[in-house]
């Protein structure tokens, strides 16, 4: 009867346990909650932090609302190619970049370079074979520079004139290139002129965009000597070897026979293609 009776009555170690137990499965609950609010605090705060770092890192903006290009990083403006167009850096010259609309919309446009392409010129030196000089006052200072027209070139400007809108698009300065066109173009051939602050400078080199000129790129064709110049419109460009004083050089020649057949292609950038192809660059 006795050993029943105490069989009955927990001893008191028992609740001690029992106590202890309950106290640690409480305590255990609380953690988990903390430790969720915690987490769930830290995330938030990453994400605030994280928001406000974009905001802090975006490019500062001018008085025209526009993205200054020299704010911006040099991961957009490392590699101008056709494959990132849609990462285009906002224009940074000061010149007018968009033409006037074409006389005619059936009518297709050449964009010509200048230098290397249409004339060499030099100014560190006197050379023994030159056609005309111009001296454009630059940085303050009067400079001569000596032209030398390629061959053919006054052939491809009386030529092209007749059946293209033509317009010289060069990575000069407009007080050097302004005064080399009066010159060259005497017959007023040209129907526009854009210069280096038509262009976008981007880790140092000058690049022309075609794009934004009120012209369909299917009508449209460049001829210049350094690839960069186009790298936005490679399948709009003709290279061209770049002319020194080699006066028995033909390249011009040539281009006005492949422009005598453009016409055959409804797409410009089709006959671009088909000339590439055949002169093999």
């Amino acid at each position: 009867m006795v050993s029943k009776i105490f069989k009955k009555i927990p001893t008191r170690p028992t609740k001690e346990r029992r106590s202890l137990l309950h106290r640690r499965k409480k305590y255990s609950i609380k953690t988990t909650v903390v430790a969720t609010i915690i987490t769930t605090f830290h995330r938030r705060l990453i994400k605030i932090f994280s928001k406000l770092s974009k905001i802090c890192t975006r490019p500062q903006k001018n008085n025209n609302n526009k993205t200054h290009p020299k704010k911006q990083g040099n991961r957009i403006l490392q590699t101008i190619t056709a494959a990132n167009l849609h990462r285009r850096p906002q224009y940074s010259g000061g010149g007018n970049r968009i033409l006037p609309p074409p006389s005619s919309p059936e009518k297709r446009t050449i964009f010509l370079d200048l230098d290397e392409t249409l004339i060499h010129s030099k100014s560190d030196s006197h050379p023994e074979n030159y056609d005309f000089v111009v001296k454009p006052i630059m940085d303050g200072f009067s400079v001569d520079f000596y032209v030398l027209k390629r061959p053919f070139v006054d052939e491809l400007l009386e030529f092209l004139s007749k059946r293209f809108e033509l317009v010289v698009f060069t990575a000069g300065r407009r007080e050097y290139a302004s005064l080399v066109l009066d010159q060259l173009d005497r017959n007023s051939a040209i129907s526009y002129r854009l210069y280096r602050d038509s262009c976008w400078e981007v880790n140092g080199k000058f690049v022309k965009d075609l794009a934004g000129l009120r012209r369909d790129l299917k009508r449209v064709v460049i001829v210049d000597d350094n690839p960069n110049s186009y790298a936005l419109q490679p399948e709009n460009a003709i290279p061209i070897r770049p002319f020194t004083d080699d006066l028995l050089d033909d390249e011009l020649r040539r281009l006005m026979e492949f422009f005598e057949g453009s016409d055959r292609f409804e797409d410009m950038r089709d006959a671009v293609k088909q000339y590439v192809k055949d002169e093999k660059f």
